[in-house]
């Protein structure tokens, strides 16, 4: 089985000293690609020549809401003449998007509208972050309409709210969150959901799975988000096969890897 895993932050400190042997690793158990979003302009910059090290990485370059006090309002401007510089050095923008737990939403909001029009204007996929947002992602997907989809990153919401992002080309990021039983309502919604409109994804260093909270999370934990999955879909023996075909092709179809 092949694998891709589709939202890792394999650029953070956390992995510095076992990055090599981490992608290694994951190489040997078939995970094949990586894809590393940008969350600031200056980091979004060291990802170009981050993704020179590995043919198996594609980096995003974006400008996380979690990151909105280090971002200046000419950092839009400057991201966007950053991509337009570089362009086929990168696959999409992101990761962007709207979070109440962070203050300033009109300031968000400005940065995330900002960013869709420039995917919109380099043909390019979205990664959208949410937290307590699908409302606000929702207005501003009415004022900027999105032209060429993405993933929602670790979805969690409801079944109108994944039909909604699916009617307009997203796809639904799955991560460690499904490992948790308390987490009944997306463990549901993802059940119900066709595999070509999901990814997979760990969110590394961050989200570990059930069972592994307050350890560093890697992308060796993309083959424990698929497992997770194929039991939620009641998937075995060879229709994991299948799924894990559908997948890899899901994700590589989107992001033209």
């Amino acid at each position: 089985m092949r694998f891709i895993d589709s939202h890792c932050h394999l650029d953070f400190s956390e992995f510095d000293e076992t990055r090599t042997e981490l992608i290694t690793a994951c190489k040997q158990v078939g995970i094949e690609h990586f894809i590393v979003p940008g969350v600031s302009l200056a980091q979004s910059t060291k990802l170009l020549s981050f993704t020179k090290s590995e043919p198996s990485i594609s980096v995003a370059l974006g400008l996380h809401p979690y990151f909105l006090s280090d971002h200046q309002t000419h950092h839009l401007a400057e991201l966007e003449q950053l991509a337009k510089t570089h362009s086929g050095q990168f696959i999409a923008i992101g990761e962007c998007g709207l979070d109440r737990s962070i203050d300033n939403l009109d300031k968000q909001t400005q940065f995330f509208e900002g960013q869709i029009e420039l995917a919109n204007q380099l043909a390019l996929p979205l990664i959208v972050h949410h937290r307590q947002s699908h409302d606000l992602i929702a207005r501003s997907f009415k004022r900027c309409k999105p032209k060429f989809g993405g993933v929602i990153h670790a979805f969690s919401g409801s079944e109108q709210q994944a039909q909604s992002y699916i009617k307009q080309g997203f796809k639904l990021g799955v991560g460690g969150v499904i490992s948790y039983p308390r987490a009944a309502k997306t463990r549901k919604v993802i059940s119900l959901i066709e595999l070509q409109h999901l990814v997979l994804e760990t969110d590394s260093p961050s989200m570990p799975l059930a069972g592994f909270q307050g350890q560093v999370n890697t992308p060796l934990k993309v083959r424990d988000v698929f497992t997770h999955l194929c039991e939620l879909k009641g998937a075995t023996g060879d229709a994991k096969l299948q799924l894990a075909a559908e997948l890899y092709d899901s994700c590589s179809e989107l992001f033209l890897i």
